[in-house]
């Protein structure tokens, strides 16, 4: 198996992006990493890793891309950044069967729409994170940011899409399906809400109905349905309100002495709640839908994130997930063609 990883994307890069690798090189003997971006650097990184070459492929680029940079224009531009070279490599490649990059979300996303392409039947790939629950189980946002603008289609699919996903890659039999909305009511909502929610009830899915944003994390759903724009502000909203929480909660308990002893005592609570809701554990978010794995990690992850992104990538090529995604689209695509023509 061999896996593409862009060496120059990301706020930590090429640092942390190589220190990943090393682990996934470490963890899976039957891995082969393929590398991208200025040779010197990495070999000498890989080196001061103690890590051979045997098992890594080093593919010189003299570009990279950046965050502030129109990301149509840099896929086009840039034809020798790490990135561009990246997934070149993963869409001519018939041994490669994954990417992983940490670098700009907009250039990462243009890109695999314009080199990789979506899967046959897919209306729009989508971007998928898993987040925590309070009951410690996981829920799939899709999309968070890749389509701002959507047709009930879209949101089929992401249903159909995000429920495969739920089912083989973390062994949920019935995923509860839910539709992000202002209220849980059938008739709340904006136009394409209102569209979409008897097309999902339809659908060969465990459609639970409305959810509103406060219940993103309750636990009470596996795969929450969104257009990208209100996808990546439930995501983003929720991101920030962890960070904020804990950042009081820290400023708090350093403020009285007495609530720094308690601390003491629940110090292993505190770091098991830091740790459920530490984004390096759960890697980066899957493209669903495209033709080829491709994996988006955060723009600030370690080396631990990294991995976990590789892991990733093993775990939907170990258990076909775009295979099945292929197939319950064309079992489905009479139903759908027919919802949104009799809609």
């Amino acid at each position: 198996m061999k896996i593409v990883i862009d060496g120059f994307g990301g706020d930590n890069s090429p640092n942390e992006i190589v220190k990943g690798a090393v682990l996934a090189l470490q963890k899976y003997k039957d891995l082969g990493i393929i590398i991208t971006g200025d040779k010197d650097k990495l070999a000498n990184l890989f080196a001061e890793y103690k890590q051979d070459l045997s098992r890594v492929e080093i593919v010189h680029t003299t570009e990279i891309v950046i965050n502030d940079e129109s990301p149509t224009e840099a896929i086009r531009q840039k034809k020798d950044s790490s990135l561009v070279v990246a997934l070149n490599i993963l869409k001519e490649r018939e041994d490669v069967c994954g990417l992983v990059s940490a670098g700009s979300t907009g250039a990462v996303l243009t890109g695999a729409f314009m080199k990789i392409g979506r899967m046959k039947g897919v209306s729009r790939p989508a971007l998928a994170p898993l987040l925590p629950t309070k009951t410690r189980g996981q829920v799939l946002l899709i999309d968070c940011g890749a389509n701002m603008d959507c047709k009930p289609i879209n949101l089929c699919h992401f249903a159909l899409m995000g429920s495969a996903y739920m089912k083989n890659m973390c062994n949920i039999e019935n995923p509860r399906v839910a539709l992000l909305n202002v209220g849980v009511e059938d008739k709340k909502g904006n136009e394409l809400c209102h569209e979409v929610f008897p097309l999902l009830q339809k659908l060969p899915i465990n459609f639970v109905g409305n959810m509103e944003a406060r219940d993103f994390l309750s636990g009470q759903y596996d795969v929450v349905v969104a257009d990208g724009f209100a996808g990546n502000v439930l995501l983003k909203a929720s991101e920030g309100a962890i960070q904020t929480l804990l950042s009081i909660l820290k400023s708090e308990i350093k403020a009285r002495k007495m609530s720094m002893l308690g601390a003491l005592f629940m110090k292993k609570s505190f770091k098991a709640v830091k740790n459920l809701m530490e984004y390096e554990r759960y890697g980066g978010s899957p493209f669903l839908g495209a033709k080829k794995i491709l994996i988006k990690s955060h723009g600030s992850s370690f080396a631990p994130s990294i991995l976990a992104s590789i892991k990733k990538v093993i775990k939907i090529d170990n258990n076909k997930l775009y295979d099945k995604i292929k197939k319950q689209i064309e079992e489905t695509k009479d139903i759908c063609d027919s919802l949104i023509e009799n809609k």
